[in-house]
């Protein structure tokens, strides 16, 4: 491991997946900052799939926050990527 990867690029992940799951967190707090975006890739259910995409934030984002689960983490961005362009581009 290089000391960039146990330094300073260790501590920027970590804090990117806190920040993720803190916006994560944010979707069931105050879940109609999320409506305008959401709803154009889940027409249907909103609300419901504001607070199944913060789930998954959540768990995205403290999964690269823990240096052990980081590749894993980045592995379900990927897919959570596709999942959120393939249902905004059905919903066009």
């Amino acid at each position: 491991m290089s000391s960039v990867e146990s330094g300073s690029g260790s501590r920027v992940a970590t804090l990117a997946g806190l920040g993720l799951a803190g916006v994560g967190l944010s979707h069931f707090l105050k879940p109609e900052l999320f409506e305008s975006m959401t709803v154009q890739a889940f027409p249907r259910n909103t609300r419901q799939f504001i607070y199944v995409n913060g789930g998954i934030e959540t768990a995205i984002g403290l999964g690269l926050a823990a240096r052990k689960t980081r590749k894993l983490a980045l592995l379900g961005t990927v897919g959570y990527l596709a999942y959120l362009a393939g249902n905004a581009a059905r919903n066009r």
